[in-house]
């Protein structure tokens, strides 16, 4: 089947930004899209947790698989189009990248000597329990992340998570006693772990190479207090040797431990995105990401070459003033339609490359 065009890859975009779709009801827009795509000419179906699988191209050929979501965090907001901008909840984060994927792969399904398969999962904006799901597949050749970089742009990667609670407890003591409360041993807390986890860093030291410690949740009284606490880690952060030393001080949940994850430049995934950048004259750049994404999640089990691409500003995702630029989306619908056949033939050349890359490694001292 021909695809249509960028008058229907625009349609398609807000067709998906019309349908709500949050962690946890995403399934009206799964049905919409597993329909579209098998229209398209995918083999489609939707998984046991709601993930939207699609695939098209070669089924012999080395397989590039896409990874999106669905699923958006909360809020309301008017789905409208302004000149070129088109308004709504999801349109960066990340309903864009994930059309931007649809729409290359349906316009190469008969020309590319790949299998192209594209997923939107479930969740991401909540465990990423759809990204778990998929790690019983076998690893890809090679894997694209639908999330926003910037037509122009190209990210390599991203820090990871720990998000723990600690508990303290103090015996009774009246307050003129010189013990310390379980607030106050909390509060001390707090104040030596951020300490601790600035050593060895300097004001030039990039944020991408830093933990960086957010408070997030603190109660207590003079028997009991609890601190919760999520840390976006750098590569090759030991949380077990963190998990250890926070042990000796109070009783610890780990809620999430989630490494970082980061490509080479010279990884075929990101080669062929700042190829087919570079083919219309702009310099592509680089983006190190401060947050998470499902390749976090999926990076361990999937070691091949990995990059994150997608059109818009991730400074407004989250925000109520949501919102894409269509002729942006549009070019990068192009830039990836060029990236996926260079990819391809890289990976025909080297079936066995292996460019992405994650470490571990030490909690700083």
């Amino acid at each position: 089947m021909k695809w249509p065009g960028p008058g229907h890859e625009i349609e398609l975009l807000r067709s998906m930004v019309e349908i709500p779709s949050t962690s946890g009801r995403e399934g009206e827009l799964a049905l919409m899209l597993v329909e579209r795509m098998a229209a398209a000419g995918f083999d489609s179906h939707i998984d046991a947790v709601g993930n939207v699988h699609g695939a098209v191209g070669d089924p012999e050929g080395p397989e590039i698989r896409m990874l999106g979501h669905i699923d958006t965090v909360p809020g309301d907001l008017p789905v409208k189009l302004e000149g070129d901008i088109l308004h709504g909840r999801g349109t960066v984060d990340a309903k864009g990248p994930l059309a931007t994927m649809i729409c290359a792969a349906a316009r190469l399904a008969d020309r590319v000597p790949a299998r192209l398969t594209v997923i939107g999962a479930v969740g991401e904006e909540a465990n990423s329990f759809g990204a778990r799901h998929l790690l019983h597949l076998p690893p890809p050749d090679a894997l694209l992340i639908g999330e926003p970089s910037g037509v122009h742009a190209v990210g390599i990667g991203y820090k990871g998570v720990f998000r723990f609670r600690t508990e303290f407890t103090q015996p009774p003591a009246h307050t003129s006693s010189s013990q310390a409360t379980a607030a106050e041993v909390a509060v001390a807390f707090w104040q030596e772990l951020t300490a601790a986890l600035a050593e060895g860093h300097t004001e030039d030291t990039p944020l991408f190479q830093r933990a960086l410690p957010t408070l997030v949740g603190m109660a207590g009284d003079l028997e009991h207090a609890t601190v919760d606490v999520s840390c976006r880690l750098p590569i090759g952060f030991d949380t077990r040797a963190l998990t250890d030393r926070l042990s000796a001080v109070g009783r610890v949940t780990v809620v999430e431990d989630v490494p970082a994850v980061r490509s080479r430049r010279t990884d075929p995934a990101v080669a062929a995105l700042n190829g087919a950048i570079a083919s219309r004259g702009i310099r592509p750049v680089p983006k190190l990401k401060l947050g998470t994404s499902d390749w976090n999640v999926v990076a361990r089990d999937w070691p091949v070459p990995t990059a994150a691409y997608g059109p818009g500003d991730s400074r407004v995702c989250h925000q109520a003033d949501e919102r894409i630029d269509l002729t942006e989306y549009l070019a990068a619908i192009d830039v990836l339609t060029d990236a996926l056949p260079r990819l391809a033939h890289a990976l025909r050349r080297n079936r066995s490359t292996d460019g992405a890359e994650q470490l571990s490694g030490s909690v700083p001292q």
